[in-house]
């Protein structure tokens, strides 16, 4: 009963949390912009609650940069708050095509 619970309680947290981070303006699924420590953006595939090619710790993400070919932790970006240009700059640069 204590597994239930505790699964459940894990489960609510990152359903909140992907609904909080939706009403803030950010993107929670498919191709997002995301910036890297060293502040390249690039887009990657984001599945709340899903990662194959990254180590997820909460809201951040311990993935490679293919911009900087370096190992960072990443953040999504609001494409609203980016200019033309940076939103340009990031569609060119994407890491491989799996969650």
């Amino acid at each position: 009963m204590a597994k239930k619970r505790a699964f459940a309680a894990i489960a609510g947290v990152y359903a909140l949390g992907t609904v909080v981070a939706r009403r803030r303006g950010y993107p929670m699924g498919g191709r997002v912009i995301v910036r890297c420590r060293e502040g390249h953006l690039f887009t990657t595939i984001w599945v709340p609650g899903a990662s194959a090619k990254s180590l997820r710790l909460g809201w951040w993400r311990f993935q490679r940069c293919p911009v900087g070919e370096h190992w960072s932790i990443v953040t999504p970006v609001k494409a609203s708050s980016l200019t033309e240009d940076e939103r340009r700059t990031a569609g060119e640069h994407r890491d491989i095509a799996i969650p």
